[in-house]
């Protein structure tokens, strides 16, 4: 039995915030401040080096709710957010600053460390999915998405691999290396993103982790620019994706 404890509340603009802990791993649940009871559920994962209520998190949350009615819902990454880092943590941080600093490439530090943090966390997103489908407002019936970029690609991919649950995803910006082999046993649509220019993942590792999903369905969302430069219109792409698949009409004021 998983424990859900919400631990604080807050309303603002139709949405309501609220903090939880589920088996002790702290994370964020969004939802309409008033809708219809069995909505969509969306699990995000963060990036690298940021938090569940990372702008990009809570953004994307916004839009998800205010356009499509739906739950959102984050965990901290192990050594993230508000968990602590453990030495691993902390040794892994140092080789990839000083991999950086000395401009060597930063690609196996992160592939690396990415799978040691998605074995702890896919069990924790298969917890906090069996914990939040018991509230009346989720339940087990409804159709559930993934959203998980860059280090969230890495926990999601493994993850959505093992949970039949799942009925859409969006991933991309990471490295074939390890995931390739979990996309393989991806059937369900996935719109997957990249970028032409990222100075971190080439175009080929990009291009063959997207190939590698065995989704019939699936998009890939090429963009010029760096890493870091992901079009924000790629927030609004993603909402009518998961709309399509998890239903509901995307509202236009979000």
């Amino acid at each position: 039995m998983n424990n859900l404890l919400f631990t604080a509340e807050s309303t603002a603009d139709g949405i309501v915030e609220r903090d939880f802990t589920v088996n002790g791993v702290p994370g964020v649940l969004w939802s309409p401040e008033s809708g219809a009871d069995r909505a969509p559920l969306i699990l995000q994962a963060h990036g690298g080096g940021n938090h569940k209520k990372h702008p990009a998190m809570s953004g994307r949350a916004r839009h998800l709710v205010h356009g499509c009615g739906y739950h959102v819902a984050v965990l901290d990454a192990p050594g993230h957010g508000d968990r602590p880092r453990t030495g691993h943590d902390d040794r892994e941080v140092a080789a990839l600053f000083a991999a950086r600093a000395a401009g060597e490439p930063e690609g196996p530090i992160v592939v690396r460390y990415n799978e040691h943090l998605a074995k702890l966390a896919v069990p924790e997103y298969h917890a906090l999915l069996d914990a939040l489908q018991q509230l009346t407002e989720i339940g087990t019936d409804g159709p559930v998405g993934f959203w998980g970029i860059n280090m969230g690609t890495a926990i999601g991919v493994p993850f959505v691999a093992a949970e039949p649950r799942i009925t859409a995803a969006v991933f991309g910006q990471h490295w074939p290396d390890v995931l390739a082999g979990f996309a393989e046993q991806i059937t369900v649509p996935i719109e997957f993103d990249l970028q032409w220019d990222d100075e971190h993942i080439s175009r080929e590792e990009g291009l063959a982790l997207f190939d590698a999903f065995a989704s019939a369905e699936k998009s890939l969302h090429v963009n010029s620019g760096k890493h870091k430069e992901l079009p924000r219109f790629e927030v609004d792409s993603a909402v009518r994706f998961f709309a399509r698949h998890l239903g509901g009409a995307v509202k236009t004021s979000v």
